[in-house]
């Protein structure tokens, strides 16, 4: 009877996991190994032994280079290879948290485990496909590299600012306001609400930039033929100076004034000049000894040119227009040079050639002709003088081929008294003493021009009369 009730008073273990699941049914007398542990059935013997090693196992968390077999999710494994608590997380060991220290990323790491690389000091995290960089951004080789936030006492209290590094050495500080710090730094005696670069260093900004709200124009010397100094540009809102050529490219050109009175610009590659003030004078002045002197007035109201001084020209003077030229002075000089050489007025005819009158110094005579034929001047020097002062005053030319005196037209006046009437009996033209004139007949009186025929009272012997046509 008792044999019989302890009989059907047997039965198996069933092992269950913390959620309720089952892991296992052990039956009386045996072992199961389903998972990393031995679990006893009922009456097993020897279990004492197998407990306790499962005991050690729990305590040292399966300790060993190998992960456990049949492990359950949420069992430990101290993974001795790499010195590493993992957990099970259903399919594969995790580390449990905190970042693994080694020269060499892990292997079969999971989104969120942190790798501290040994070699850089530098934190790693992996994110399920990779691991990222964590911090700090430079290596342990590289030093102190990147922003740091720091805090600098200043008079008006502490402020926070961002410095970049680079090898352990601040490069810049970037501030959000103007200050000075209490405390000496390196490099940054005053620090400017931006960026303030280390001035031990002459750090400058290099590359391109679309717009500056300032230049330093405190410096000249350039650094090279296309990094110029800020003092060597030219400035729009105040007097500057250059050293070099200034070309304006535009036929726009050049404006000048605070009316814009002056104007310099092309069009069709003709340069034009332009006063734009209404009648006012474009004016040229020069330093003649410390003295300030008009040149030449361009007379806005007239378009007169006034030329204050000696007007020389060694080119060709042309006078296009057809008015008469007109000059002021007494004299017109030519050959102001004096060296011995032809000079005078050559005047256009439109021919084969041109006239002219001019001083011959091969035979320092005046010469005039027309042509390329010309003849001198008679002067008075060449005439006898009869001491008729009237004489002479308009010049003669002469043929220096045959001698003779040519005149074109020939006035002569009367020396003395008319002839008295009756005297009949001179024949030639009298030069010094007396002339017949108009109206002295031979003799007899005057008589008038009739229509008809004379009478024998009218007249006397030698007397004309003069008979018209009604």
């Amino acid at each position: 009877m008792w044999l019989e009730d302890y009989k059907y008073k047997q039965m198996a273990y069933t092992i269950n996991r913390t959620d309720g699941t089952v892991v296992t049914t052990i039956t009386d007398g045996t072992v199961d190994n389903t998972t990393s542990v031995q679990l006893f059935g009922k009456s097993f013997s020897g279990f004492g032994e197998g407990l306790n090693e499962n005991l050690v196992k729990l305590l040292e968390n399966s300790a060993s280079t190998s992960a456990p077999t049949a492990p359950l999710k949420g069992e430990l494994w101290m993974d001795t290879a790499n010195s590493q608590l993992k957990v099970y997380d259903g399919s594969s060991f995790k580390p449990t948290g905190g970042a693994k220290s080694s020269s060499t990323a892990p292997t079969n790491p999971g989104a969120g485990d942190l790798w501290h690389d040994s070699d850089d000091d530098q934190l790693y995290v992996y994110t399920g496909s990779a691991f990222q960089l964590v911090g700090p951004v430079y290596t342990a080789g590289q030093t102190l590299s990147g922003w740091k936030i720091e805090t600098l006492a200043s008079g008006g209290g502490n402020k926070v600012v961002s410095s970049m590094y680079a090898g352990s050495t601040r490069v810049a500080i970037l501030s959000k306001e103007t200050f000075t710090p209490s405390v000496t730094q390196s490099g940054f005696a005053a620090i400017k609400a931006g960026i303030t670069l280390n001035s031990t260093l002459g750090a400058v900004f290099e590359g391109t930039n679309t717009s500056a709200a300032n230049v330093d124009v405190s410096g000249t010397s350039n650094t090279s033929s296309t990094i110029i100094a800020g003092g060597n540009f030219l400035r729009a809102d105040a007097a500057d100076t250059t050293t070099g050529a200034l070309t304006i490219d535009a036929d726009g050109g050049i404006i000048v004034g605070g009316s814009q009175e002056l104007s310099v610009t092309v069009a069709s590659n003709n340069v034009t000049i332009a006063q734009t003030s209404e009648d006012k004078d474009i004016i040229f002045t020069v330093n003649d000894n410390g003295t300030t002197k008009t040149a030449f007035t361009i007379e806005g109201a007239t378009g007169n040119v006034t030329v204050a001084g000696n007007l020389n020209v060694t080119g060709a003077y042309n006078y296009t227009s057809s008015e008469i030229v007109e000059h002021s002075d007494t004299f017109l000089k030519v050959n102001a040079g004096g060296s011995e050489t032809d000079a005078g007025l050559i005047v256009e005819t439109g021919d084969t050639d041109d006239a002219r009158l001019f001083y011959d110094v091969s035979e320092n005579r005046w010469t005039a002709g027309e042509n390329q034929t010309y003849s001198k001047l008679l002067l008075l020097s060449d005439m006898t003088d009869d001491g008729d002062t009237n004489k002479g005053t308009k010049p003669l030319t002469t043929d220096s081929s045959t001698g003779d005196l040519k005149v074109t037209t020939l006035t002569l006046a009367a020396v003395g008294s008319a002839i008295a009437v009756g005297n009949t009996g001179l024949t030639t033209v009298p030069t010094i003493g007396q002339v017949a004139t108009f109206g002295n007949l031979w003799g007899g009186s005057a008589k008038f021009v009739q229509t008809g025929d004379p009478s024998g009272s009218d007249g006397a012997n030698g007397d004309f009369w003069f008979k018209y046509e009604a």
